[in-house]
C-alpha cells in the first residue's frame, strides 16, 4: 500500500516560509500532479515526500506508516521509503550503456544477474527503447534519454514514482508523445505517481487529481475537469486553461433564494443549488463572471436573448479559431473548432449558457456560484 498523507506540513528556508500548513492525501495508485507557478512550493513538497527535505513542522505517513514526525525530529531515510525520483535533468551516467544505466540500482542492491537482465529488458520494453540497450546516452535524443531515466526509475518496481518536471527540456512534439507514454505507464503499472509541473496542459491531460499551489499554500485539490470547470478562486481560474478564461465584471444581488447578476452579458439569474459556501445569503456585492472561451457561441444571425457584439480580431490556427469580440467596454475571447472567418468590426450575436458560468466574489476572489459540470 502506498497511500501518502501529509499533515500540517510547514517548511522554512531561514525566514522564508515556503510550505504553509500543507494537508494532502494521495491515494494508492493515484496520478497526483502538483501544479503551480515557479516558486509556489510544489517541488519542495515533492522533496519532502522523497525525504530530500526535512519540514520543521508536521507529519507524513506512507501506507499507514509514520515516515515524518517533525516535533520529534524523526525522518525516515529516503532509501527506506520504496520510491524513485526522476529529475528534470536526465542524470544518466555518460560512460555507461543504456542497459548499465538502468541496471545500476539493481546491481547496488545485489539482485541476481539473471533477474537484473530480465527486469532491465522488461523496463526498456515498457518504455519502447529496448533496441537502444547497447547505446550510450550521447547517442540518444533527448526524448530517448528521458525514457531511459524513467526506465531506471521503474525497474526496481517502487511503490511510488516521483517525477519533477521531467518533460520541460523536450520540444513541444516530444512533450505530447511523452505525456502519452507516462499516462500509459501509469495505467499498466498501477504505481502511485506524483508529478510536478508548471504546465497546466500536462496536469489536465495526465492526472487523476491535481493539487494546485500558490505562494506555499495548497489552493485546491480536485480531478482535472472539476478544477477546470469549477476553480475555487480567481487565481486558479486564471492559471488553468488555454486560452485563458474571460473575466467579466458585474454586480450580484442575493434576493429571496435567487442570485441575480448584471453585466455586459445582460441580466442572469441562478438557482441556489449552484451556490457555494462562500456565497452570501443576502445583499449586493461586486462580482467577476468567469466564462471559458469555448462556451461563447457566435452567430451571424440574431439570437433571441443573445448578446450583440463586434468582431475585434480573428486568429485561425487550423484545428481551432480564436476570436476577440467587443461587447460594450469589455473584450471577450471565444474559441471555435475548425477554421472560421469573420471580418473586423462585423456585427455578430453571442450565446452563453448561464448555467456554465462561474461567479466569483470580487473582494474575496472566491467562487460563489458553480458551473454545471460537463458530463460528456
Amino acid at each position: 500500500m502506498s497511500r501518502i498523507e501529509l499533515k500540517d506540513i510547514n517548511k522554512y528556508y531561514g525566514k522564508n516560509h515556503v510550505l504553509k500548513d500543507i494537508n494532502l492525501v494521495i491515494e494508492d495508485g493515484e496520478f497526483m500532479t502538483l501544479l503551480g507557478p515557479s516558486g509556489c512550493g510544489k517541488t519542495t513538497t515533492l522533496r519532502v515526500i522523497a525525504g530530500l527535505e526535512k519540514p520543521q513542522e508536521g507529519y507524513m505517513y506512507m501506507g499507514g506508516k509514520e515516515v515524518v514526525n517533525a516535533p520529534e525530529k524523526f525522518y525516515e531515510d529516503p532509501g527506506k521509503r520504496n520510491l524513485n525520483l526522476v529529475f528534470q535533468s536526465y542524470a544518466l551516467w555518460p560512460h555507461m550503456t543504456v542497459f548499465d544505466n538502468v541496471a545500476f540500482g539493481l546491481e547496488v542492491a545485489k539482485v541476481p544477474k539473471t533477474q537484473i537482465k530480465e527486469k532491465v529488458i522488461n523496463a526498456l520494453k515498457r518504455m519502447r527503447i529496448e533496441q537502444f540497450v547497447d547505446r550510450y546516452p550521447s547517442e540518444l535524443s533527448g526524448g530517448q534519454q528521458q525514457r531511459v531515466a524513467i526506465a531506471r526509475a521503474i525497474v526496481s518496481e517502487p511503490e511510488v514514482l516521483l517525477l519533477d518536471e521531467p518533460l520541460s527540456n523536450l520540444d513541444a512534439k516530444l512533450r505530447i508523445e511523452m505525456r502519452s507514454e507516462i499516462k500509459r505507464l501509469h495505467q499498466e503499472l498501477g504505481t502511485t505517481i506524483i508529478y510536478v509541473t508548471h504546465d497546466q496542459t500536462e496536469a489536465l491531460t495526465m492526472s487523476t487529481r491535481i493539487a494546485i499551489f500558490f505562494e506555499g499554500n495548497l489552493e485546491q485539490v480536485a480531478p482535472p475537469m472539476e478544477l477546470y470547470q469549477n476553480p475555487v478562486s480567481l487565481r486558479v481560474a486564471d492559471f488553468v486553461g488555454n486560452p485563458k478564461v474571460n473575466f467579466i465584471p458585474g454586480t450580484v444581488q442575493m434576493e429571496k433564494g435567487i442570485m441575480k447578476a448584471d453585466s455586459v452579458l445582460g441580466h442572469m439569474e441562478f438557482g441556489e443549488n449552484l451556490w457555494t459556501e462562500e456565497a452570501p445569503q443576502s445583499g449586493k456585492f461586486e462580482a467577476i463572471l468567469g466564462v471559458r472561451p469555448e462556451l461563447v457561441e457566435i452567430s451571424r444571425n440574431t439570437i433571441e436573448g443573445g448578446i450583440e457584439a463586434q468582431v475585434y480580431s480573428v486568429m485561425p490556427a487550423g484545428s481551432e479559431t480564436t476570436v476577440y469580440l467587443q461587447v460594450g467596454n469589455e473584450r471577450i475571447l471565444a474559441k471555435q473548432n475548425g477554421l472560421k472567418q469573420y471580418n473586423p468590426d462585423e456585427n455578430v450575436w453571442l450565446k452563453i449558457d448561464p448555467d456554465r458560468i462561474n461567479v466569483f466574489n470580487k473582494e474575496s476572489g472566491r467562487l460563489v456560484k458553480l458551473a454545471v459540470m460537463d458530463t460528456d
